[in-house]
């Protein structure tokens, strides 16, 4: 499956736009991790427990993507955006969309 930001593959001409897919995911980060993130806020750095929560829900949402087009028989996603939200009453939920849209490609020259 290709998977892309622009809205075209060199090579792959489109052949047939299917539909914009979407995958979503939504994850807390607990206590333990504010707190580590706190003290890494006051001393400096960067907070390796947030970072590795932000990549996991970025690949979550982008295989979820990838599923849904692969139930529509694509063969690829062109035009994917990603899109990040902090939720809850205090910021303590972070929200991940991707999307794009599923297509079909004519067969290689």
């Amino acid at each position: 499956m290709i998977v892309t930001t622009t809205p075209t593959v060199e090579g792959h001409p489109v052949t047939q736009y299917l539909r914009v897919v979407c995958g979503e995911t939504i994850a807390g980060v607990n206590m333990f991790k504010d707190i580590a993130a706190g003290f890494r806020n006051v001393v400096g750095g960067r907070s390796q427990a947030y970072e590795n929560e932000l990549i996991q829900a970025r690949e979550t949402a982008l295989a979820e993507m990838v599923q849904r087009a692969l139930e529509l028989g694509a063969e690829g996603v062109v035009g994917v955006d990603i899109d990040y939200e902090t939720l809850g009453t205090d910021n303590g939920m972070l929200m991940v969309t991707a999307s794009g849209t599923a297509v079909r490609f004519s067969q290689p020259r």
